[in-house]
């Protein structure tokens, strides 16, 4: 496939007129553009980074068949493309010069995308994320429930939704989000635009939290799902998640997703009882540009 297949452009407007169908013909397995385009797309008239955004539409016949967009920060994001469609974009990328700190998609077009841009760059790939991602079907309230019930956070909870998004990072080992945090820089953070919602005892006092993006083309991402160490294994995680889940389908939601880390059996066991499907597995690669050879 010849690179002039890919049109880029720098104007979200436009390449969302162009590719945005595309993107909400698969909301659950696009769920990470569309939420991280309608990002750029928000924040475009704000953002002070010296690089642009770009965008990119692999066309052919009028018709597109995948996407890509690289953030001022460097994070490339692909939907689906096959062996030789990645080589054809690495080759693209390399020509104009870009240099993505990292890429993210499913596993096997990550991968693929991975030792691509090595063949083309000689930048040693990094896995640094792997994920289940999620789809639910029929939700299913959990047996027992927990005591208690679930409330939508207020001004007066930032505090501790901030602490607790903190410590979830902490345990998952996001430390780009800490550092965020930690700068003050909350709204630039990736739970900056979030709905959070508590789950609370009878007497009022929160033990676990989930968010959720959202709507973006029919879809809702819920994101993160956290409950302090001392607190888990009584339930409250699955009576927050339904409690989110339940919201997003009210608000006229058809796709509602999660992603999971696959060595964690407990939470992909809970989020399948209460009605949430195996969908695909994603991943991300970091790279390191000019590292010194040993001798």
């Amino acid at each position: 496939m010849l690179p002039d297949d890919w049109h880029l452009t720098q104007d979200v407007d436009d390449f969302l007129a162009r590719a945005g169908d595309f993107l909400r013909s698969r909301p659950a397995l696009h769920n990470t553009p569309l939420t991280d385009i309608e990002k750029l797309r928000i924040r475009g008239a704000d953002e002070h980074d010296a690089a642009a955004p770009v965008f990119g539409r692999l066309e052919s016949g009028g018709v597109v068949h995948a996407v890509f967009y690289l953030t001022p920060g460097g994070r490339l994001g692909l939907t689906p493309l096959s062996v030789e469609q990645t080589d054809a974009l690495a080759a693209h990328l390399v020509g104009l010069g870009h240099s993505p700190a990292n890429v993210i998609a499913d596993h096997d077009t990550a991968g693929a995308f991975a030792a691509s841009w090595q063949r083309h760059t000689s930048a040693a790939p990094a896995l640094f994320w792997r994920t289940h991602l999620y789809r639910l079907g029929t939700l299913t309230p959990p047996q027992p429930r927990p005591e208690g019930r679930g409330r939508i956070t207020g001004g007066q909870d930032r505090e501790q939704v901030v602490r607790w998004c903190r410590e979830f990072c902490v345990d998952v080992g996001e430390q780009t989000s800490i550092d965020l945090i930690d700068a003050g820089s909350w709204d630039d953070s990736r739970f900056g635009d979030r709905h959070f919602t508590f789950w609370e005892t009878s007497d009022g006092t929160p033990v676990s939290m989930a968010a959720a993006t959202s709507i973006v083309g029919g879809m809702v991402r819920v994101d993160p799902v956290y409950t302090p160490a001392h607190l888990r294994g009584c339930g409250y995680a699955g009576a927050v998640t339904v409690e989110v889940s339940r919201t997003a389908l009210a608000a006229g939601a058809t796709d509602v997703v999660l992603f999971t880390d696959p060595d964690n059996p407990t939470s992909n066991a809970l989020y399948q009882r209460i009605g949430y499907v195996h969908v695909a597995d994603f991943a991300g690669y970091k790279f390191s540009y000019g590292a010194p050879q040993a001798g």
